[in-house]
């Protein structure tokens, strides 16, 4: 009786002291988690940029090919 005394004991202790590894593993990973959360819904309501002025193209930062030639040809000459 008393060796099954004395194992419980063991565990108790071994609990004691795997419970703080343990509280602070479940913690970081749901910091972890809401990190990840927020990411994703700041890249999903980032607004989108905004065109240069005299810009006519539909798309916002996009060149057409006809801009990017007229300018490759601008340089040339």
């Amino acid at each position: 009786m008393e060796a099954l005394i004395g194992m419980l004991v063991v565990l108790a202790l071994f609990a004691l002291m795997i419970l703080p590894a343990a509280i602070g593993i479940a913690h970081e990973r749901r910091i972890d988690r809401q990190l990840r959360q927020a990411g994703t819904a700041r890249d999903t309501t980032r607004v989108t940029p905004r065109a240069p002025a005299g810009h006519t193209s539909a798309s916002a930062g996009h060149t057409s090919r006809r801009d990017a030639t007229s300018q490759h040809t601008a340089r040339a000459a």
